[in-house]
């Protein structure tokens, strides 16, 4: 049942990372730019007064989100090869292939998109997401690891 839920998450996962790319630029900006204005807002009630530029931080916003999508992605890809029994290395490398592989199809997907095309950069942060959640799990796989050992 775990990996029919992990799987389906992660398909999931990939079809929202597809259609958010499938979206024409001024979509995808208005989008963007709508989360934005939501930061400054809640930034501002939180720090007044706070010099905030909506186009500079737009491009942040933009390139977190990436992060954070890959980092997710990263995550739920090591989940489902963990519940096939693949060791932690082979674990760890098959994941990243897979990640930056579908970062590589995901900026290629934008070409038919009207007004988008491919961004090395956006790999680059994608791959650096991806690699954060692998490392995380890792992280979080030793610590539960070392906790059951305490307690034995």
């Amino acid at each position: 049942m775990y990996k029919i839920f992990v799987g389906l998450a992660a398909i999931v996962w990939m079809g929202v990372i597809f259609l958010l790319s499938a979206q024409p630029a001024t979509e995808s900006n208005e989008l963007s730019k709508g989360i934005t204005e939501y930061i400054i807002k809640i930034v501002e009630m939180v720090h007044p007064g706070a010099e905030l530029n909506i186009w500079i931080n737009n491009n942040e916003v933009r390139g977190h989100a990436h992060f954070a999508t890959y980092l997710v992605l990263g995550i739920l890809v090591m989940l489902i090869l963990r519940s096939m029994g693949i060791r932690v290395i082979q674990r760890m490398g098959l994941a990243l292939f897979l990640c930056v592989l579908y970062a590589v199809f995901d900026e290629i997907h934008q070409i038919f998109s009207p007004g988008r095309g491919i961004q090395l950069k956006d790999v680059f942060v994608d791959s650096i997401g991806a690699s954060v959640g692998i490392i995380l799990v890792c992280v979080i796989g030793w610590i539960g690891r070392r906790g059951k050992l305490a307690r034995s």
